[in-house]
């Protein structure tokens, strides 16, 4: 096999860190103005670039919501299965999702909030191919409280809905967390998961403590 130059690497990370500016200003100003209300020339303007430039890396405006819109889960996903693969009791899995995938939505807050309020704008196939995606997701935290539930160490009733409630929690944080605001994100984090020991009435344990930051 013929090892990647070195030139070739350099013109990814730079391709990829483009897209990824303009990215950022796209989001920033379908936060503020809305999808409908931002303009390729917005964007443009907002990088001092030309939209010829824009258009290099999007084929369009659609494009660069959905680039956009499928962070957030794409992130959720990749942390959940890291967090799967730890050795561990169902209990602690699940509580290291939970921290994990909540700190995604903190720090990607601008992103979910574009998503949650634009997805009506998506390309119904792109709509689709995130949806399917949120689908996995719930699946697959599906399976931890199952695990647990078989086992004895959880009592839940319906895994699958479960997973869906635990997901909408997290999910919610994005529309109303507020940086530097009443609650700090370990607080947060902390009472989603005092929250969801409740839900999955977490046997032998009498209180949950906060997911260890690896």
């Amino acid at each position: 096999m013929t090892a990647a130059r070195p030139g070739n690497n350099l013109k990814a990370e730079l391709a990829q860190f483009k897209r990824r500016r303009i990215r950022e200003e796209a989001s920033h100003l379908f936060y503020r103005h809305g999808y409908e209300g931002t303009t390729i020339d917005a964007i443009a303007d907002k990088l001092q670039v030309t939209k010829p430039f824009i258009y290099s890396y999007y084929k369009n405006k659609g494009e660069i919501l959905y680039d956009i819109a499928k962070l957030g889960i794409t992130l959720s996903l990749e942390a959940l299965e890291r967090c799967l693969v730890i050795p561990g009791s169902s209990w602690d899995q699940l509580k290291l999702v939970v921290d994990e995938v909540t700190r995604i939505i903190v720090e990607n807050q601008e992103y979910i909030v574009v998503y949650l309020r634009e997805e009506k704008n998506l390309d119904p196939q792109q709509a689709r191919a995130i949806r399917e995606q949120r689908s996995a997701f719930d699946h697959r935290l599906a399976e931890v409280l199952a695990s647990g539930d078989a086992v004895g160490e959880f009592r839940v009733e319906d895994p699958a809905l479960t997973a869906t409630t635990i997901g909408g929690m997290m999910s919610w944080v994005a529309l109303w967390y507020q940086p530097g605001g009443h609650w700090s994100e370990a607080e947060i984090i902390t009472h989603i998961i005092r929250s969801v020991e409740r839900l999955v009435a977490v046997r032998g344990r009498q209180e949950a403590a906060p997911a260890p930051r690896r």
